[in-house]
């Protein structure tokens, strides 16, 4: 089996790459510390599995997760981030994840996601699962924020955490007038005039860790 690592932090990797080593001794590993690494690691190689960090500096995990499904539509995207599951796991199982674990969950937890997902299923924790299921029950009601585009939500979130269109330009590798647009586009759709009418339905809606 081979397993590619797509994190920011050399710890994380190597914690991974213990914990997965000890149940599968006979994988190969392959690491990353850039989604763009990532992306190239799967341009010229084959992997069964890919655990990808979604928030990395420059482009994150979530840009490229697209361009990854059709470079190479059989490897199966195990999404492993810091963000709690209601901020951003429904939005990467549409985008073609096979999975969605948090930075918090137990090591085990990992092993089983990997043989689950390996298996053919989608691998969500139990919590989400019954998330999801009571939601098919409930009366429809969208929230503003999930008529947003996944780059508008993107946008959302980092002008909530309070950083500059500046800022936001460089840590996705856009164009501080590309940015600009993306804000004007999130303003409009939510009704919403300044940066601080942002930070709080962010925060009301629980959109910010």
């Amino acid at each position: 089996m081979r397993i590619l690592i797509v994190d920011d932090h050399a710890i994380v990797r190597d914690g991974l790459r213990r914990i997965l080593a000890a149940d599968f001794p006979n994988a190969v590993f392959g690491e990353g510390q850039n989604a763009r690494e990532g992306l190239e690691y799967v341009t010229k190689e084959k992997w069964d599995v890919m655990l990808l960090d979604i928030s990395m500096p420059g482009q994150s995990g979530f840009d490229v997760l697209g361009q990854i499904n059709t470079v190479q539509p059989e490897v199966k995207v195990l999404v492993l981030t810091m963000h709690p599951e209601d901020q951003y796991a429904v939005r990467v199982l549409k985008a073609g994840a096979a999975g969605y674990l948090t930075k918090d969950s137990a090591s085990g937890e990992v092993v089983t996601a990997v043989l689950k997902v390996l298996g053919g299923a989608k691998y969500v924790s139990a919590s989400l699962a019954e998330s999801l299921a009571s939601s098919l029950h409930a009366p429809a009601r969208k929230s503003l924020h999930e008529t947003l585009s996944d780059r508008e939500y993107q946008v959302l979130r980092m002008i909530a955490a309070g950083k500059s269109v500046k800022e936001i330009a460089f840590d996705l590798s856009l164009s501080i007038k590309t940015v600009s647009t993306y804000r004007t586009r999130v303003l409009a759709k939510l009704n919403f005039k300044t940066n601080a009418d942002v930070i709080r339905y962010a925060m009301r809606e629980q959109l910010v860790d």
